[in-house]
């Protein structure tokens, strides 16, 4: 009855036309992605997953109303139904209905084995100083890595100093400046600029409480935009992942890396790398865009090595940025174990990791969004 009365007014045309264009655009957003290229218009396809399969399971029911026995009805619904399954299923992974990556620790923490690291994009026109370091000294971190950090914050995190008394700084006015805060040692930290010279990325060993030493990257690459390669982004994430593969110690990788946990770049860095992501199986942990619900996705991580359980991972509250602040505790174990493994590196991954290495050699431009707070 419903879609008869819509049929014989003047907007069915109109609104069959719609769902059938928002159908064709959720099906183009969905196959783009599974093409390799290193460019914005396919990669920033992979973060609204969630988004894409929400609004095609929505459609379904209205498309069946509208269209109840008709050919062209059954074929929309197909499609919408499509959708929702291979979005779905680059999701599901987590949600609690798949196995771990990383396993618990058991077992109190009387050793001294553990790391407790906060990882924080401020937003760099964000002034409210107070409500960081207000958390950090409620969560008590070992680590904190801070992430889009200038001159106003690194003197707003000052009063920290006097507990995180080791430090790494390069506050920058073009979103990239990185401030490393610490209570344990940090060993040879380097500041390094693996693509951009103005992109930090900070490699350091850091020595737990009971002696042994591992190692902590800090990363922040440059975001995916649909008329950009992501070349920038993708080359510093392969470069990380290669160095983690060789490196003896046993490393974890944390920050702000402009990417979703299911993208085809976050794969093929964690099977480069062989480092576990804590999230699979325990929950997405959105931490983009705190100021908008419906459009939030994880692109604050932190992966780790099988030698190390996890303790805790907890999205923290709002700061006044467009990021959660992400916390997580680590225990270094003697042996390497995992639940599920992210496999290993193939040579499709090897190939397309050369050849996004290689063109980031030529690249010629600024990084992306290094204007965006200025203008």
């Amino acid at each position: 009855m419903w879609s008869t009365l819509v049929r014989n007014s003047g907007s069915y045309a109109v609104v069959t036309t719609a769902i059938t264009a928002v159908t064709a655009l959720l099906a183009t957003g969905t196959l783009l992605p599974f093409l390799p290229w290193a460019h914005g218009l396919l990669r920033t396809c992979d973060f609204p997953r969630i988004q894409i399969a929400s609004i095609a399971a929505i459609l379904i029911p209205i498309t069946l109303l509208l269209y109840p026995r008709q050919s062209w009805g059954i074929v929309l619904i197909v499609v919408q139904g499509a959708i929702v399954v291979l979005q779905a299923l680059h999701c599901w992974r987590f949600t609690p209905f798949h196995s771990v990556q990383s396993l618990d620790h058991k077992g109190d923490l009387g050793e001294k084995n553990s790391i407790r690291v906060l990882s924080a994009n401020v937003k760099m026109s964000n002034r409210r100083f107070e409500a960081l370091v207000d958390l950090v000294t409620e969560t008590r971190p070992d680590i904190l890595v801070a992430m889009e950090v200038d001159l106003a914050w690194l003197e707003g995190l000052q009063p920290l100093r006097k507990e995180w008394i080791h430090s790494v700084d390069w506050p920058s006015d073009n979103t990239y400046g990185m401030v490393i805060l610490s209570k344990l040692p940090l060993v040879e930290p380097e500041l390094r600029f693996l693509v951009f010279d103005v992109v930090p990325s900070v490699r350091t060993g850091v020595r737990l409480r009971n002696g042994q030493l591992i190692r902590l990257y800090a990363v922040h690459p440059e975001p995916p935009i649909p008329h950009v390669d992501t070349i920038g982004r993708d080359s510093e994430l392969i470069k990380i992942a290669n160095e983690v593969r060789s490196d003896p110690l046993p490393a974890i990788v944390a920050g702000d890396l402009n990417d979703v946990a299911w993208s085809r770049t976050t794969g093929r860095f964690q099977r480069l790398s062989g480092l576990l992501d804590p999230r699979v199986g325990r929950g997405f942990f959105n931490t983009f865009d705190a100021r908008i619900p419906f459009l939030r996705w994880p692109l604050d991580h932190v992966f780790h090595d099988a030698r190390f359980r996890l303790v805790t991972i907890e999205r923290l509250r709002h700061i006044g940025s467009d990021h959660f602040p992400l916390i997580f505790e680590l225990a270094l174990h003697e042996t390497k174990r995992a639940e599920s493994a992210p496999g290993q590196a193939e040579a499709q991954d090897r190939h397309e990791a050369h050849d996004v290495v290689v063109q980031s050699k030529d690249l010629d431009r600024q990084p992306v969004g290094s204007d965006w707070e200025n203008s």
